[in-house]
């Protein structure tokens, strides 16, 4: 009988950071007057935005701000988003990914605290663990609450991996390796403890995570957060997928399966190898097409061919050691080129140490053993931090 329960406990759904908030009926935030970071996936397992879900539990949402994307989700890549309401809600919406990063003084004053409910993506240069960062760096400055409504991270909570950031952009703000197994709740907590002044911050944590979950796991539909992440298999690949950004060959932008297909028009896909756990690689044609997730995608209107990924085995996936061999293999053919001499990959990861190694012919393998160091020291700084630790107990 222990067993059953026990494997019917593991079965069960998690619940996020924002239906846990609606069972408490708002909780301590009923009644009050917040501000509310959002985007189309700040939804409840049936599909209630947090804005309808925070009001109907009795929170006053007077002001929404909206990250890269926008509110709704509609912006691409890199598009700047205008302050402006939400036609359906009426609601001011204050964009911090336009004019400004972070909310302002005047953005928060009459506030009683800042709700933070964005679904990432767990790799550093996906920007949201920045609008995070820099919300609560502005909260703090305004003597303000900022309560994280926690979110599942689609890579797990295991998986370390990838460089440290040498320098700080809106890509890289993230302390620790690129791919940090942390939630967005975690790294609130763990910035927040490394403030001066640390700031007010509650953290409504999931109910049923565990740290190996896969997203199949958690039971919940994948949520798109931002328009080229489209299922929780690209979201898995993305680490590393993402960083053929830095070159001319196509991630799969203005395709019907953006990181999940990759290749350009001088490819030739019978003379690369390419051997990845967890990955399968079929020869496959595409022709990017501009659209709203992708205005200008790279090798426009230009037949391309590459390979199409199937994620086999999820749990043997590295993403980012993914990404390594896809730049090793992929610099050897012949119309391969880095962009803007190296420094769109440097920008990407923060640091130009991989975009060298490659060139010097280092293999993946070396490159992942000299970062180890710093990915176990990570482990053990994040381990006070942690809300979700075992297989079974969750706060």
């Amino acid at each position: 009988m222990l067993g059953l329960a026990l494997a019917a406990l593991l079965a069960a759904p998690v619940e996020v950071g924002l239906e846990r908030l609606e069972a408490e009926q708002g909780g301590a935030l009923r009644g009050q007057r917040v501000g509310l970071v959002a985007h189309a996936a700040s939804l409840t397992r049936d599909g209630r935005h947090a804005i309808d879900v925070l009001r109907g539990a009795g929170v006053q949402v007077v002001r929404v701000f909206a990250p890269e994307h926008g509110l709704r989700g509609q912006a691409g890549a890199g598009e700047k988003v205008a302050d402006g309401s939400d036609p359906r809600t009426g609601l001011p919406v204050v964009s911090l990914y336009g004019r400004k990063q972070a909310p302002s003084v005047e953005d928060l004053r009459g506030l009683d605290a800042l709700v933070f409910d964005l679904q990432d993506a767990g790799v550093r240069f996906y920007t949201y663990g920045s609008t995070l960062l820099l919300c609560l760096e502005a909260a703090g400055e305004a003597g303000l609450e900022l309560v994280v409504l926690d979110r599942p991270n689609p890579l797990g909570g295991e998986r370390v991996e990838g460089p440290v950031a040498e320098r700080t952009s809106f890509l890289s703000r993230l302390p620790g390796p690129l791919v940090h197994g942390l939630t967005l709740g975690e790294l609130a907590r763990l910035a927040n403890a490394r403030r001066e002044r640390p700031a007010r911050l509650s953290v409504v944590a999931m109910r049923g995570w565990r740290r190996a979950m896969s997203w199949d796991d958690t039971g919940l539909a994948w949520p798109t957060p931002s328009p080229n992440l489209r299922s929780a298999e690209a979201a898995l690949v993305y680490p590393g997928v993402c960083l053929l950004e830095g070159t001319n060959v196509s991630e799969g932008r203005g395709s019907e399966a953006p990181f999940l297909l990759f290749g350009a028009p001088w490819l030739e896909p019978s003379k690369v190898t390419l051997d990845v756990k967890g990955v399968a690689f079929e020869p496959a044609r595409f022709t990017p097409r501009a659209g709203p997730a992708a205005a200008e995608p790279k090798h426009r209107d230009a037949a391309c061919a590459g390979f199409r990924l199937r994620v086999t085995d999820p749990r043997a996936l590295s993403p980012y050691g993914l990404g390594l061999r896809l730049l090793a293999a992929l610099q050897r053919q012949p119309g391969f080129a880095w962009l803007d001499e190296g420094r769109a990959l440097t920008r990407l990861l923060g640091t130009g140490r991989v975009y060298e190694a490659l060139r010097r012919g280092e293999t993946p393998e070396a490159i992942v053993a000299a970062e180890r160091p710093a990915a176990d020291a990570w482990r053990r700084a994040r381990e006070p931090y942690l809300l979700y630790r075992d297989a079974v107990a969750q706060p």
